[in-house]
């Protein structure tokens, strides 16, 4: 019996027990999209999350983030009263309200993240000082996965004060017109 690993391309890793021709069937239906491997003989170095420092999936939420803003009903209004002013508290929770309003708040974010998305509209804000708002100014408009510490990643979401906080500002910008 012949022991592989496949990762589907949702992520799932599959360990399979079995003969190479049941193995190699699995594989032409996956379309082969991941690679079997011997795990007897696979090194840990294979598995090294540094190695891939950036995921194809985390660009790709990255992109239909930034493309939501430019493309949702409330662009106009979110370039005028958001992007094109100076609140950094605004540009920072703007990437989390579109998140919870278009996407079904499905994704959390990193600070990183916030900046890079912040970078593609144009208004680039550093990490540091996205991380500096997020647990300052901001703090109270979200939420985290984890107490901040040093060197651990947070997670963040808007929360209810801060959807109410976004739309208020949406909504007083589109009155005064």
């Amino acid at each position: 019996m012949t022991s592989a690993k496949l990762t589907l391309p949702n992520g799932t890793v599959l360990t399979i027990d079995g003969s190479v021709e049941d193995i190699r069937k699995l594989v032409d239906l996956y379309g082969n999209s991941s690679s079997p491997s011997d795990t007897s003989s696979k090194s840990p170095k294979s598995h090294d999350p540094k190695r891939f420092p950036q995921s194809l999936k985390q660009k790709d939420y990255i992109t239909q983030i930034v493309n939501k803003i430019k493309d949702c009903e409330e662009s106009d209004i979110i370039e005028e009263n958001i992007i094109d002013e100076a609140s950094e508290v605004n540009r920072v929770l703007l990437a989390l309200y579109i998140i919870h309003e278009y996407m079904g708040n499905t994704i959390a974010l990193q600070s990183g993240e916030i900046s890079k998305i912040t970078k593609e509209l144009g208004i680039p804000i550093s990490q540091p000082n996205v991380s500096s708002t997020l647990s300052g100014a901001a703090s109270r408009y979200v939420m985290g996965d984890r107490t901040r510490k040093a060197k651990q990643v947070v997670k963040y979401k808007l929360n209810r004060r801060g959807l109410k906080y976004m739309k208020e500002i949406i909504k007083s910008k589109q009155k005064s017109d």
